[in-house]
């Protein structure tokens, strides 16, 4: 029941964060900056101390054709960071040529969808973390659903400024419907949820390291 509220407040989140003015502010919003440090902190502070537990449960969840990454889960981590690190660049170098050919400040259709579709993946394994957690105390619930609701903010306002009014028209309410789906009924993951939730802990977190 809590972790259904939290997506909901997280799904709200996204509907709304546009209306904060205050966010806006040039130069960058000293807010948007405590979001990031947040986001940075949660992976510190709660993530990476969790690698040698994760080490452990990826040995005995992970089938054999996957047997190097049992002993390399950082390379989870540093996929998460590389996957959208190259996501943000691609959207910022879309603007730039779109700017040059006097397209107007904004990525092009396809770029959207892109950009799109890949954070509508990672907002269902956040949707997905609220309930599989790891950690089934409300305390670390909360904790987790205040570092992602700063961060969601944070996201937010980067997909905006990248979008323009394509991310308010559709972008937010597919992140929306992402975080939503099937939030409690993920049978495909049932039989190895302990291993499989520190990967996408590891996943997720690495991005949070690189928040805009």
């Amino acid at each position: 029941m809590i972790a259904a509220i939290c997506a909901i407040a997280l799904a709200i989140i996204h509907l709304y964060s546009g209306k904060l003015q205050f966010i806006r502010a040039k130069p960058r919003s000293r807010w948007l900056s405590f979001g990031s440090g947040v986001s940075v902190a949660y992976v510190f502070v709660q993530i990476l101390p969790e690698l040698s537990k994760a080490q452990i449960t990826l040995q005995s969840s992970l089938n054999i054709g996957l047997a190097f990454l049992e002993h390399h889960v950082y390379l989870v981590a540093l996929l998460g960071l590389a996957v959208f690190y190259g996501l943000e660049r691609f959207a910022n170098k879309s603007r730039q040529r779109n700017q040059k050919a006097g397209k107007g400040d904004v990525t092009a259709l396809d770029v959207f969808w892109i950009h799109i579709a890949s954070f509508a993946v990672y907002n269902a394994l956040i949707g997905y973390l609220l309930v599989h957690r790891e950690e089934s105390s409300i305390k670390s619930l909360l904790f987790y659903f205040f570092a992602m609701a700063l961060h969601f903010v944070v996201n937010d306002n980067g997909l905006r400024e990248n979008h323009k009014q394509i991310y308010d028209r559709i972008g937010r309410w597919l992140l929306v419907a992402a975080i939503m789906y099937r939030l409690d009924n993920w049978h495909w993951y049932t039989n190895s949820s302990s291993g499989c939730c520190g990967s996408l802990r590891l996943f997720i977190g690495r991005y949070c390291t690189q928040c805009p």
